[in-house]
């Protein structure tokens, strides 16, 4: 079964845990969504579906055709990421008093590593960096012509209402749970529905923050989106060198787009007093990959401009 990160959570009574997933979920949209399988071992193999099998009518006496579906067969390994949190003792002792240094400094080492995961979730190449896991860019492989690319026009073009309904037609079997920007892209969007005359549908979740929504799809902001694309031929040829950005459709969940975890999940484990220094440590690790399971659960709107 997979679960959020904030389920997950729920299952530990772990309090620091609970405290750090908290920090992290809230301010990203990617975690609020995605669920995570957990999987034994260091790697998922599985079949990407492609293409369904045929079905046709026939005649009593016809010969049967027989027609099978398409897969791609892929792999996803855990990567391993995480960061030390050293807290002084002499500052834990004499400056705690005014606030808990130590949760202070765990809470940040969290959202960087919140940061260093969304980042990863939509830039990452294993090709580039085997550390890495690969994200959504290439699950998607925006660099080639496909049905799930969506080109704003062959070197770029202005974002329209009509281009966004064409890229959530991408994703099949049901509609996307997430339209993934950078916050230029989420100002284009609006700026379109004002002067259309009409408002965004908006609400909030379940911690409190804004949340806008196109088509009854919630709309998820990223700062790691960059609006530095280049686009040369209807498809991507880096991701800087140029003034595009690229808007991303994404069904979430399993037999989609989901996460897969090492059992446990993210874990915050007290390394304890240091050797060299007077010091004590917390070591937030993750282990943690992307897979996507079905190419028509996800589309790509590229090329999208100011």
């Amino acid at each position: 079964m997979a679960l959020t990160l904030a389920e997950a959570a729920k299952l530990s009574n772990d309090m620091l845990l609970q405290g750090v997933i908290e920090t992290i979920v809230k301010e990203s949209p990617i975690l609020q969504v995605l669920p995570f399988i957990e999987i034994t071992g260091n790697g998922l193999t599985y079949n990407q579906e492609n293409v369904l099998p045929g079905i046709d009518f026939y005649d009593v006496g016809d010969t049967w055709n027989e027609s099978t579906p398409t897969f791609t067969q892929k792999t996803a390994n855990l990567k391993i990421m995480g960061g030390d949190a050293d807290v002084d003792n002499f500052l834990k002792a004499t400056r705690s008093n005014i606030q808990d240094l130590e949760a202070a400094v765990v809470e940040l080492k969290a959202k960087a590593l919140k940061d260093k995961f969304e980042d990863t979730f939509i830039y990452g190449n294993s090709a580039v960096n085997a550390k890495q896991f690969d994200g959504i860019r290439k699950l998607i492989d925006t660099t080639q012509a496909s049905a799930q690319l969506v080109a704003a026009g062959a070197s770029g073009a202005t974002l329209t209402l009509a281009m966004l309904d064409q890229l959530i037609d991408t994703v099949r079997g049901g509609k996307p749970d997430l339209l993934l920007m950078s916050r230029r892209s989420r100002r284009k969007i609006n700026a379109l529905v004002r002067a259309s005359g009409g408002m965004m549908e908006a609400d909030r979740d379940r911690w409190g923050n804004f949340v806008q929504f196109w088509d009854g799809i919630p709309i998820g902001v990223s700062d790691w989106i960059l609006d530095t694309h280049a686009v040369a031929n209807s498809v991507e040829t880096a991701t800087t060198g140029g003034t595009c950005s690229t808007i991303h459709a994404l069904q979430i969940g399993e037999g989609a787009l989901c996460g897969l975890t090492a059992p446990g999940f993210l874990t915050v484990e007290p390394i304890g007093s240091l050797e060299t220094k007077d010091a004590s440590r917390n070591r937030i690790k993750w282990y943690v990959s992307v897979a996507l399971f079905s190419s028509i659960k996800a589309g790509a709107l590229i090329g999208v401009q100011d």
